[in-house]
């Protein structure tokens, strides 16, 4: 039985298995603490960030997405492809073995449905696979609805989990169409096709995750075919430039006055404290002890995201999140501090 060892911030997984899915892309699977299974819940479409040793800053951290699926794979897999210059992808792909473990931190992300009630449209080109086909088993496993998935790759031999997704289209063939682009032989995908395809699902609801040119066009032809701009979601990674592994900054009370009365809702539990402005809403939550999600505590991944439902809050760093976002209250709560209350937040 495998019990969860904390490590500073964040947690020490073991290793159970790694698996070469293509030459250049492994998975790496981590057993489930029993002792804290629900701190590592997750939906499908989220990620693990991970702490990889480094020999000149000590460790860097990453973000890779599960492709486990929830409530069906009883551990946790991330799928990791090497880039020409990506450190932490070659890193984890040289040195990772079984019987090895990793420091994360919790599943973490917004790429994720909401629910499973409408059929799915599916793009992801290259390692953008990865949080898609959690997307994608779980609907077909959990649900009753449907999935075409579009999945682009420069050739043949680069389709991650290519026998995995035939043997649940052959499973499920009422109910799963793919279609595998090459580009070697196809070319890129057009903004036509792509436009094309979309205008045949429009009821669907369409995640897209890939390299950012490939979901730039995705993004272009889904406007172009009338998708919703709220039944499109797409995947973002950024290079945390932050620590998100270093000790929590230890909280400081510059200006009493500044203190504002606050509540926050979280994982069905209320939090109610004073806030001070010195210091930012993720910080106050973690000293208190609350298990608050976040991956990078520097603005640039989103996964501290709540909803402002009543004060006013100012932030220091928003370029994550859209105009829209912030128009319907969303806040990062890495970057986050009072300005007038009573606040009311909920994540």
């Amino acid at each position: 039985m495998s019990t969860l060892q904390t490590v500073g911030v964040g947690y020490e997984l073991s290793v159970t298995d790694v698996i070469e899915e293509t030459p250049d892309a492994k998975s790496i699977v981590l057993r489930k603490p029993e002792n804290s299974r629900d701190l590592f819940a997750y939906r499908p479409g989220q990620f693990l960030t991970v702490r990889i040793p480094s020999d000149r800053t000590g460790h860097v951290a990453r973000s890779y997405s599960l492709s486990s699926t929830p409530h069906v794979d009883d551990q946790l897999k991330v799928t990791v492809k090497r880039t020409a210059d990506g450190y932490g992808s070659n890193w984890l792909c040289d040195n990772v073995e079984p019987g090895n473990s990793l420091i994360v931190l919790p599943p973490s992300g917004r790429f994720t449905p909401t629910d499973f009630t409408n059929d799915f449209l599916l793009f992801a080109a290259g390692s953008g696979i990865t949080p898609i086909i959690s997307i994608l088993k779980t609907t077909l496993l959990g649900s009753d609805r449907s999935v075409m998935l579009f999945y682009a790759n420069r050739d043949r031999n680069s389709v991650i989990f290519h026998s995995e997704l035939d043997e649940y289209a052959a499973k499920f063939p009422d109910r799963l169409t793919i279609r595998y682009w090459f580009d070697d032989v196809h070319g890129l995908p057009s903004q036509e096709g792509l436009a094309a395809l979309a205008s045949d699902h429009l009821s669907r609801e369409v995640f897209v995750c890939g390299p950012v040119p490939f979901m730039d066009s995705v993004a272009e032809s889904m406007r172009s075919a009338g998708v919703p701009p709220e039944r499109h979601h797409q995947e973002v990674f950024v290079s945390i430039s932050g620590d998100p592994f270093e000790a929590p900054r230890p909280i400081v009370d510059d200006n009493p006055a500044s203190a504002v009365e606050t509540v926050v809702h979280l994982d069905g539990e209320s939090h109610r404290f004073e806030w001070a402005s010195s210091n930012t809403l993720v910080d106050v939550l973690l000293d208190r002890g609350v298990d608050v999600p976040f991956s990078c505590r520097s603005g640039e991944c989103g996964s501290c995201a709540c909803t402002v439902i009543s004060g006013k809050v100012v932030m220091e760093n928003s370029d994550i999140l859209d105009p829209s976002d912030v128009a319907e209250g969303y806040v990062l709560g890495c970057q986050a501090r009072p300005v007038s209350g009573p606040i009311e937040i909920e994540f």
